[in-house]
Protein backbone atom coordinates (compact mmCIF):
# COMPACT_ATOMS: atom_id res chain seq x y z
CA UNK A 1 0.00 0.00 0.00
CA UNK A 2 1.69 3.42 -0.71
CA UNK A 3 1.36 5.41 1.87
CA UNK A 4 2.20 9.41 2.27
CA UNK A 5 2.89 10.65 5.58
CA UNK A 6 4.47 13.44 7.60
CA UNK A 7 7.16 12.56 10.45
CA UNK A 8 9.10 13.43 12.95
CA UNK A 9 12.96 12.52 12.94
CA UNK A 10 13.66 10.93 15.80
CA UNK A 11 17.51 9.67 15.40
CA UNK A 12 19.36 8.65 12.42
CA UNK A 13 22.36 6.50 12.55
CA UNK A 14 25.20 5.92 9.66
CA UNK A 15 24.90 2.75 8.11
CA UNK A 16 27.72 1.30 5.27
CA UNK A 17 29.70 3.87 4.05
CA UNK A 18 27.00 5.82 1.98
CA UNK A 19 23.35 5.20 3.64
CA UNK A 20 21.77 6.16 6.91
CA UNK A 21 19.33 4.25 9.14
CA UNK A 22 16.55 7.05 9.90
CA UNK A 23 14.43 6.34 12.54
CA UNK A 24 10.75 8.49 12.60
CA UNK A 25 7.67 9.36 14.17
CA UNK A 26 5.26 9.48 11.18
CA UNK A 27 1.55 10.41 11.93
CA UNK A 28 0.22 7.65 9.92
CA UNK A 29 1.99 4.41 11.36
CA UNK A 30 3.51 5.24 14.61
CA UNK A 31 7.45 4.48 14.78
CA UNK A 32 8.89 3.25 11.59
CA UNK A 33 12.87 3.20 10.30
CA UNK A 34 13.87 4.07 7.25
CA UNK A 35 17.05 3.04 4.74
CA UNK A 36 18.14 6.46 3.02
CA UNK A 37 20.28 5.03 0.38
CA UNK A 38 23.38 6.99 -1.35
CA UNK A 39 22.63 9.95 0.83
CA UNK A 40 26.12 10.44 1.77
CA UNK A 41 27.79 9.44 -1.54
CA UNK A 42 28.28 12.90 -2.88
CA UNK A 43 27.68 16.86 -2.25
CA UNK A 44 24.84 16.72 -4.68
CA UNK A 45 22.74 14.63 -2.25
CA UNK A 46 24.52 16.15 0.93
CA UNK A 47 21.99 18.81 1.31
CA UNK A 48 19.46 16.12 1.76
CA UNK A 49 21.05 15.17 5.11
CA UNK A 50 19.81 18.37 6.42
CA UNK A 51 16.21 16.53 6.12
CA UNK A 52 17.43 14.28 8.51
CA UNK A 53 18.41 16.25 11.67
CA UNK A 54 16.97 15.36 15.27
CA UNK A 55 13.41 16.64 15.26
CA UNK A 56 12.95 17.20 12.22
CA UNK A 57 9.34 17.58 10.17
CA UNK A 58 9.69 15.52 6.94
CA UNK A 59 7.16 14.09 4.59
CA UNK A 60 7.63 10.24 3.30
CA UNK A 61 6.24 8.48 0.49
CA UNK A 62 6.38 5.02 1.10
CA UNK A 63 5.36 1.35 0.45
CA UNK A 64 4.01 0.02 3.68
CA UNK A 65 3.71 -3.37 4.74
CA UNK A 66 2.50 -4.25 8.27
CA UNK A 67 5.74 -5.49 10.62
CA UNK A 68 8.22 -4.70 8.18
CA UNK A 69 11.06 -3.66 10.41
CA UNK A 70 12.88 -1.46 7.45
CA UNK A 71 11.49 0.15 4.28
CA UNK A 72 13.06 2.95 1.51
CA UNK A 73 11.21 5.73 0.46
CA UNK A 74 10.34 6.72 -2.80
CA UNK A 75 10.77 10.70 -2.13
CA UNK A 76 11.22 12.54 0.92
CA UNK A 77 10.82 16.41 1.83
CA UNK A 78 10.57 18.91 4.47
CA UNK A 79 7.61 19.37 6.01
CA UNK A 80 7.43 21.82 8.12
CA UNK A 81 10.74 24.27 7.39
CA UNK A 82 12.48 25.73 10.99
CA UNK A 83 14.07 29.00 11.65
CA UNK A 84 16.00 28.48 14.97
CA UNK A 85 15.74 24.79 16.31
CA UNK A 86 19.26 23.89 14.53
CA UNK A 87 20.70 27.41 14.37
CA UNK A 88 20.64 28.37 17.96
CA UNK A 89 23.01 26.86 20.26
CA UNK A 90 20.31 26.28 23.38
CA UNK A 91 17.39 25.45 21.37
CA UNK A 92 19.78 22.85 19.44
CA UNK A 93 21.18 21.34 22.45
CA UNK A 94 17.17 21.00 23.66
CA UNK A 95 16.46 19.40 20.53
CA UNK A 96 19.23 16.77 20.99
CA UNK A 97 18.15 15.97 24.32
CA UNK A 98 14.05 15.77 23.84
CA UNK A 99 14.82 13.66 20.60
CA UNK A 100 17.08 11.04 22.68
CA UNK A 101 14.20 10.87 25.11
CA UNK A 102 11.55 10.70 22.39
CA UNK A 103 13.10 7.97 21.04
CA UNK A 104 13.71 5.61 23.58
CA UNK A 105 9.17 6.38 24.37
CA UNK A 106 8.26 5.98 21.40
CA UNK A 107 8.68 2.35 20.22
CA UNK A 108 5.19 1.25 19.18
CA UNK A 109 4.21 1.08 15.18
CA UNK A 110 0.62 2.37 15.95
CA UNK A 111 -0.65 5.32 14.67
CA UNK A 112 -1.55 8.38 17.61
CA UNK A 113 -2.61 11.25 16.11
CA UNK A 114 -3.26 13.39 19.81
CA UNK A 115 0.71 12.41 20.62
CA UNK A 116 1.99 13.14 17.04
CA UNK A 117 -0.21 16.82 16.92
CA UNK A 118 0.96 17.51 20.07
CA UNK A 119 5.36 16.77 19.56
CA UNK A 120 4.40 19.06 16.14
CA UNK A 121 2.47 21.78 17.98
CA UNK A 122 4.96 22.35 20.20
CA UNK A 123 8.11 21.77 18.30
CA UNK A 124 6.58 24.91 15.99
CA UNK A 125 6.20 26.85 19.31
CA UNK A 126 9.72 26.42 20.12
CA UNK A 127 10.93 27.43 17.02
CA UNK A 128 9.35 30.44 16.73
CA UNK A 129 9.55 31.67 20.76
CA UNK A 130 12.29 33.22 23.02
CA UNK A 131 11.56 30.98 26.14
CA UNK A 132 13.73 27.83 25.75
CA UNK A 133 15.00 27.80 28.93
CA UNK A 134 12.28 25.80 30.27
CA UNK A 135 10.52 24.58 27.32
CA UNK A 136 11.59 20.97 27.34
CA UNK A 137 10.29 21.05 31.46
CA UNK A 138 6.51 21.34 30.36
CA UNK A 139 6.55 19.82 27.07
CA UNK A 140 8.08 16.24 29.05
CA UNK A 141 5.54 17.01 32.16
CA UNK A 142 2.75 17.81 29.30
CA UNK A 143 3.80 14.93 27.23
CA UNK A 144 2.78 12.27 30.22
CA UNK A 145 -0.98 13.09 29.03
CA UNK A 146 -0.31 10.81 25.88
CA UNK A 147 1.27 8.38 27.84
CA UNK A 148 -0.70 7.68 30.31
CA UNK A 149 0.59 8.91 33.70
CA UNK A 150 0.06 13.09 33.73
CA UNK A 151 -0.27 13.96 37.63
CA UNK A 152 -3.68 13.63 39.30
CA UNK A 153 -3.68 16.91 40.59
CA UNK A 154 -7.41 16.26 42.68
CA UNK A 155 -4.96 16.98 46.04
CA UNK A 156 -3.10 19.58 44.32
CA UNK A 157 -3.00 21.74 47.75
CA UNK A 158 -0.75 18.48 49.61
CA UNK A 159 3.43 19.85 50.02
CA UNK A 160 4.17 15.93 48.70
CA UNK A 161 4.28 14.55 45.42
CA UNK A 162 4.64 10.37 44.66
CA UNK A 163 6.00 10.07 41.72
CA UNK A 164 5.41 6.23 42.13
CA UNK A 165 1.66 6.87 42.04
CA UNK A 166 1.47 10.08 40.22
CA UNK A 167 -0.38 11.79 43.20
CA UNK A 168 -0.10 14.68 45.81
CA UNK A 169 -0.58 13.17 49.09
CA UNK A 170 -0.51 15.10 52.84
CA UNK A 171 2.75 12.91 53.95
CA UNK A 172 5.81 11.71 53.00
CA UNK A 173 5.05 8.04 51.78
CA UNK A 174 8.40 6.48 51.24
CA UNK A 175 11.48 7.41 49.00
CA UNK A 176 8.80 8.21 46.09
CA UNK A 177 8.11 11.04 47.55
CA UNK A 178 8.94 14.36 47.15
CA UNK A 179 8.11 17.88 48.26
CA UNK A 180 10.08 21.33 48.69
CA UNK A 181 10.69 23.27 45.67
CA UNK A 182 10.25 20.86 43.03
CA UNK A 183 6.40 20.59 44.13
CA UNK A 184 6.02 24.36 44.28
CA UNK A 185 7.15 24.31 40.56
CA UNK A 186 4.91 20.90 39.77
CA UNK A 187 1.83 22.92 40.87
CA UNK A 188 2.85 25.94 38.89
CA UNK A 189 3.52 23.88 35.36
CA UNK A 190 0.72 21.62 35.55
CA UNK A 191 -2.09 23.40 33.35
CA UNK A 192 0.43 25.95 32.44
CA UNK A 193 0.59 26.81 28.47
CA UNK A 194 3.88 27.10 26.28
CA UNK A 195 3.05 30.90 26.14
CA UNK A 196 3.19 31.42 29.44
CA UNK A 197 6.32 29.94 30.55
CA UNK A 198 8.47 33.22 30.19
CA UNK A 199 6.69 33.77 33.94
CA UNK A 200 8.83 30.89 35.32
CA UNK A 201 11.90 31.82 36.63
CA UNK A 202 14.14 29.47 38.07
CA UNK A 203 17.99 28.94 38.30
CA UNK A 204 20.29 26.60 36.38
CA UNK A 205 20.49 24.24 39.93
CA UNK A 206 16.65 24.28 39.95
CA UNK A 207 15.52 23.59 36.45
CA UNK A 208 18.26 20.21 36.69
CA UNK A 209 16.91 19.15 39.85
CA UNK A 210 13.48 19.39 38.68
CA UNK A 211 14.33 17.38 35.37
CA UNK A 212 15.52 14.96 36.86
CA UNK A 213 12.73 14.89 38.82
CA UNK A 214 10.59 14.46 35.88
CA UNK A 215 13.39 11.71 33.71
CA UNK A 216 12.50 9.48 37.06
CA UNK A 217 9.15 10.05 37.06
CA UNK A 218 9.22 8.59 33.45
CA UNK A 219 11.81 5.52 34.29
CA UNK A 220 8.72 4.57 37.01
CA UNK A 221 6.21 4.70 34.88
CA UNK A 222 7.90 3.16 31.49
CA UNK A 223 10.01 -0.09 32.27
CA UNK A 224 11.72 0.48 29.02
CA UNK A 225 13.11 4.23 29.82
CA UNK A 226 16.60 5.06 30.48
CA UNK A 227 17.95 8.55 31.41
CA UNK A 228 19.38 9.81 28.07
CA UNK A 229 23.11 9.68 27.48
CA UNK A 230 23.32 13.39 25.98
CA UNK A 231 21.75 14.67 30.05
CA UNK A 232 25.36 15.58 31.08
CA UNK A 233 25.93 17.44 28.17
CA UNK A 234 22.59 19.21 28.28
CA UNK A 235 23.17 20.52 31.63
CA UNK A 236 26.77 21.68 31.07
CA UNK A 237 24.68 23.96 28.14
CA UNK A 238 22.30 25.24 30.64
CA UNK A 239 24.83 26.45 33.51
Amino acid sequence: MLSTTNAIVLSKLKYREHDLIVKTYTQEHGVISFLIRGVLKSKKTAARVAYFQPLSQIQLVFNYTKKRTLYTPKDVKINRMYHSLHSHILKSAVVLFLSEVLSSILQEEEKNEGLYSYIETALLWFDTDNAYSNFHLLFLLDLTKYLGFYPDDTQIHFNYFNLQDGSFEMKNYGKYSVSGENVLLLRRLLGMTFDQLQEVKINAKKRQTFLNMILLYFELHLGSFRTPKSLQVFNQVFN
